[in-house]
């Protein structure tokens, strides 16, 4: 562990270098924005790019990060912008009480937004997401009595501190350059790699404990409170703010930033606001030519994104990624521990008459059955049969038409899947369901992160306790790449550690054997006994009889949706029942 914390230590110390790098750069810049004259249009310009940058990093945040569509940015930089504007010049308050006053307003309203549109996805969220703009538009321009209507707000104070443009500008700068640093370190964080899960595998991330409806709610409130910060930061630095400078179009150009410059990173996002906020002033020699400088502007994006489609910096990242070599952990990693809870009843799940009807089909008809502590409980059955929808009933994938589900004691009936992964149940899928944009280290982190886990939540210890995780599947010498460049029997390891890594206290394996060569099947079934011997209680459903033989002590079989045995491996396996089932009623003669 001595060796985990040198290179704990190691990596820190290199932050801590790129900070102080960080800070000396962004330091120069603010020299140079505060005591450097420049042309009033040059500084209009300055000062666009960088309040813009600002509200683009929303969608960094809400795209990038979260993958959710969010087509109002124009609308939070204008209710910013106008809380600056109208507390400033009606009421007379201080510019810093209305810069406060309106990034409340717009964290309601992108919490607001989040929440009302937390089961929409794809066109539907931008459909909802261009109503809200649209509709505070039409409020700027005709609320004429509060907005001033289409003449707009003049005079707007700037604050007394930074009454000068080249003083405001390098305010601006700082801003822009603290945002940047949080929203760089952001996909490192918790939330961060909760946002990044959400946006990878939504299915996943809800039984692996995160709170799918918190995250996106997140997402939205940080992209609508950093486009209400840049508004605010616009208002101030032009002093002057209309509705038409918050309209749907400019809601697109903030999009077409952070598609361009690279929708993952704050670097990407300063890079597409600049390079369009730039690239109409190199083409200003050809506007005396009709449409001739709208087309070579146009044509400039499309061919941006036709060859650079992870953004320019994206581009620039990919290029340079094979001189960053991986670390590589040569240390010895502790064994991995299963901390189980302290209870004394020997049920860990009770199955009580569950039900699952998808109208007129009894997908699960009133099945009942037990999970003993520290055993290998195999459900198995014919194609067809109920297993998955059984499985999915229990991690709360889906509702149950009837019955009852308690595990260790606890009614978990009712819980959202986040939920009962913090009550203790872990689960793997039968299509590999992992974070692809994400590390096998980072999978695994997600895995230890699940709320309830009883270890040492502290950075170094998470990624000791991954990397063991990783290490007991085999895999920890491979803990830095992506999840991608692994083979399909590597990913589904991948996906048992991330379940093992929060230490469950039952464990879901939904057809783990699947898709996976003899090989493999044989290094998943002594993996199987290393768990178990652990006293890790398994829930396994598998087709592979021989699998389910080796490792399972008691066997629950479904068909049609009901139970038809239930019982130890042997007498299970030739019940005339189970023979029917799997080979039908000739071969049950036969036997």
């Amino acid at each position: 562990m001595s060796s985990m914390i040198e290179i704990y230590r190691a990596s820190a110390q290199r932050k801590q270098r790129g900070l102080l790098a960080y800070i000396a750069l962004i330091a120069v810049l603010v020299y140079v924005a505060a005591t450097t004259t420049f042309d009033g249009y040059v500084t209009n310009i300055l000062m666009q790019a960088v309040t813009y940058s600002v509200a683009v990093m929303g969608l960094t945040v809400v795209l990038g990060l979260c993958g959710q569509i969010n087509l109002a940015q124009a609308a939070f930089f204008g209710l910013g912008a106008y809380a600056v504007g109208l507390g400033t010049v009606d009421y007379g308050l201080s510019y810093w009480i209305c810069m406060g006053l309106g990034l409340i307003v717009v964290l309601g309203f992108g919490a607001f937004l989040g929440t009302s549109t937390i089961r929409l996805g794809g066109h539907y969220l931008a459909m909802v997401t261009i109503s809200f703009q649209q509709i505070l538009t039409l409020v700027m321009i005709n609320w004429i009595p509060v907005t001033h209507g289409p003449d707009g707000v003049s005079r707007i104070l700037k604050p007394t501190l930074f009454n000068t443009p080249q003083s405001y500008l390098a305010f601006c700068v700082v801003v822009l350059a603290v945002v940047g640093y949080l929203v760089w370190q952001l996909p490192s964080t918790k939330l961060g790699r909760a946002m990044r899960a959400v946006r990878d595998n939504e299915l996943a991330a809800g039984v692996t404990g995160i709170d799918i409806q918190r995250t996106k709610v997140t997402a939205f409130a940080i992209c609508a409170l950093l486009g209400g910060l840049g508004g605010g930061l616009f208002a101030g630095g032009f002093s002057y703010v209309s509705p038409d400078q918050f309209s749907f179009a400019e809601s697109i150009v903030f999009l077409t930033m952070v598609l361009l410059g690279g929708v993952a990173s704050p670097i990407g996002a300063v890079i597409g606001t600049g390079l369009l906020i730039l690239i109409p002033e190199w083409l200003r020699f050809l506007k005396s030519i009709p449409g001739l400088y709208l087309a070579i502007y146009g044509l400039a994006v499309i061919l941006i994104v036709l060859f650079m489609p992870d953004g320019i910096w994206g581009f620039v990242v990919q290029r340079f990624k094979s001189l960053r070599g991986a670390l590589r952990l040569s240390a010895e990693l502790p064994e991995l521990t299963l901390v189980q809870t302290q209870s004394h009843a020997d049920d860990v799940l009770v199955v009580d008459n569950l039900a699952k009807h998808f109208g007129g089909l009894k997908a699960v008809d009133d099945i009942s059955f037990i999970v003993k502590r520290g055993s290998v409980h195999a459900l198995i059955g014919p194609n067809g049969s109920g297993k998955t929808t059984t499985l999915n009933v229990l991690s709360g994938l889906y509702t149950p038409t009837a019955g009852a589900v308690k595990l260790d004691g606890q009614d978990i009936t009712h819980f959202a899947p986040h939920e009962r992964t913090a009550s203790g149940l872990g689960r793997t899928f039968q299509n590999i369901r992992l974070f692809r944009s994400m590390t096998a280290l980072e999978n695994v982190i997600i895995g230890v992160e699940r709320p309830g886990n009883p270890v040492d939540h502290a950075p170094i210890a998470l990624e000791g306790r991954a990397r063991a995780a990783l290490n007991f599947v085999g895999l920890g010498d491979r803990a830095d790449e992506l999840v991608t460049s692994f083979s399909y029997g590597h990913q589904r390891l991948i996906e048992i550690a991330r379940a093992l890594a929060g230490n469950p206290t039952l464990l879901l394996l939904d057809e783990p054997a699947a898709g996976l060569n003899s090989t493999e099947k044989m290094e998943l079934r002594d993996l199987l006994k290393r768990i178990a011997a652990k006293g890790l209680t398994i829930l396994i459903i598998d087709h592979d009889m021989t699998l389910v033989s080796e490792v399972a002590e008691h066997i629950t079989v479904l068909n049609f949706g009901r139970r038809i045995a239930d019982g130890d491996p042997v007498s299970v396996l030739n019940h005339p029942d189970v023979v029917t089932a799997y080979l039908g009623s000739d071969a049950n003669a036969a036997h």
